[in-house]
């Protein structure tokens, strides 16, 4: 059995898009362009979201990792 680790899910979704959550409760949705060993992840096409509809269109978006709670594939 093999385990997955963060770093291995984060790999896994570059170039595709994710929904991440911040602690202030905010969500955004975009496209996994990078990240480093911070878990600071780069997103392009990011949307926040609100209620999982669309609240404002903010482009090209870095995340600090100490502010994610989770990252999930869409």
């Amino acid at each position: 059995m093999t385990q997955e680790r963060p770093f291995d899910l984060l790999n896994s979704v570059i170039g595709k898009k994710v929904i991440i959550r911040l602690k202030s409760s905010m969500s955004i949705r975009g496209t996994v362009k990078s990240f480093d060993a911070h878990m600071n992840v780069v997103l392009e096409n990011a949307e926040e979201l609100e209620d999982g509809e669309l609240k404002a269109k903010l482009g090209t978006l870095l995340l600090r990792g100490g502010n994610i709670i989770f990252v999930s594939p869409v």
